[in-house]
């Protein structure tokens, strides 16, 4: 955890305010969140399809990037009061405008991938 007022944390935010594309990638950056906005993308799932959907992600990584997301407003978490409890994730408005720019990483990566 970064400290809120040094350099690099105001610079982050400072970035992220003035330039889209660094909140855009701070938003979908890092290993997992691509891969899981990826198979949402595709339609609602539930905890445990997104985990065993991933290869070598851990539970504690998959959580934290879901809890993110969700603070983000890019994913939404439907609970239902069932025994046992039942969770399941799907895109938001905001996370479902972000599938063309998704298809284009992908693409991009597949051309380019040695």
């Amino acid at each position: 955890m970064r400290k809120e007022n040094s350099t690099n944390t105001l610079n982050k935010q400072h970035l992220e305010k003035d330039c889209g594309m660094s909140y855009t990638l701070t938003a979908i950056g890092g290993r997992w969140k691509p891969a899981i906005l990826w198979r949402l993308a595709r339609g609602k799932m539930r905890y445990s399809e997104l985990r065993d959907s991933i290869a070598n992600v851990t539970e504690r990584m998959l959580v934290l990037q879901l809890r993110e997301m969700e603070k983000d407003g890019l994913i939404n978490r439907i609970v239902y009061a069932e025994v046992p409890p039942r969770v399941e994730y799907e895109l938001s408005a905001k996370g479902n405008s972000l599938k063309p720019i998704l298809e284009s990483l992908s693409d991009w990566g597949d051309k380019n991938r040695i």
